[in-house]
């Protein structure tokens, strides 16, 4: 059987930000599932072998059942994750703290005046995220950083700030079309593979700075990502497409719905030391 190892289950579709690039806008996607359904959720996915599950968005702070949700989580013996843009990770801290295993922060550009452009914060965004970045660990929670590498950004070191934030682990991905959720907007952020390559040979920084990179190849069907309405997806053809929903079906055939590929997953390197 095809197991979920780790999930990316995207809470609400919601955001305080309006990224151009963000592929996961879920404008084709209303309403969510309740706070019993999403507990509901998560038993059956760990029953079926889950050991780790991120919570994303939108804006995963959003949604006013995430502490319930990473509680139940520990219960349940996950790996607890969010990837978030800093909102509400203070008032997260105090709630939640004992409950998460990683806080990830969202982090594309050194430049305050880059991260607005692209739509990420409105000229404040790096110096909310240093200020969080030595919160996070303190609380003794492992800090990750993501970089959407963008046409904005491709030619900029950033390295000064992450030695800065110095996280535990660094993502850096390609900037990555998909249709009815980031077209127009995405296009004049596109860049090529070679110039995607300059970034990350520029950043080949000593452990455990050293990024992981996924490109647009890596990221397509390598990931289990479960959208607000509890339904496996996948960006195979360049679109959304998504399963019956998981709770009707069961995890395995919404799973193999979605095309998720295992041998992808683990290629772009999603099996390591959590």
């Amino acid at each position: 059987m095809l197991e979920p190892i780790s999930v990316n289950y995207h809470l609400v579709k919601e955001c305080n930000y309006e990224c151009r690039f963000c592929f996961a806008t879920f404008r084709d996607v209303r309403g969510r599932l309740t706070l019993s359904q999403k507990l509901e959720l998560l038993q059956a996915l760990r029953e079926s072998g889950c050991q780790k599950i991120n919570f994303a968005g939108g804006e995963p702070n959003l949604d006013r059942d995430l502490p319930a949700l990473l509680r139940e989580s520990r219960k349940q013996g996950f790996t607890t994750s969010i990837i978030s843009n800093g909102y509400g990770i203070e008032a997260l801290l105090d709630s939640s703290a004992d409950d998460l295993d990683w806080i990830g922060l969202s982090v594309d550009s050194a430049d305050e005046e880059v991260q607005a452009r692209l739509g990420r914060g409105r000229g404040d965004h790096v110096e909310r995220c240093s200020e969080l970045a030595p919160l996070i660990v303190d609380a003794g929670i492992k800090l990750k950083i993501n970089t959407v590498v963008t046409r904005l950004t491709w030619e900029e070191d950033m390295r000064p700030l992450i030695y800065t934030l110095h996280p535990h682990r660094w993502k850096v991905f390609q900037v990555l079309p998909v249709r009815g959720q980031n077209d127009r907007r995405v296009t004049p952020l596109l860049i090529s593979a070679a110039q995607f390559q300059a970034f990350v040979e520029r950043h080949k920084l000593a452990p455990p700075l050293t990024p992981v990179v996924e490109d647009n190849e890596a990221m397509t069907g390598s990931y289990a990502m479960i959208d607000p309405l509890g339904r496996f997806f996948n960006n195979i053809d360049g679109v959304h497409t998504y399963s019956r929903p998981i709770l009707e079906v069961g995890v395995a055939t919404a799973l193999a719905e979605s095309r998720f590929s295992r041998t992808r997953f683990v290629r772009r390197g999603g099996v390591y030391s959590w």
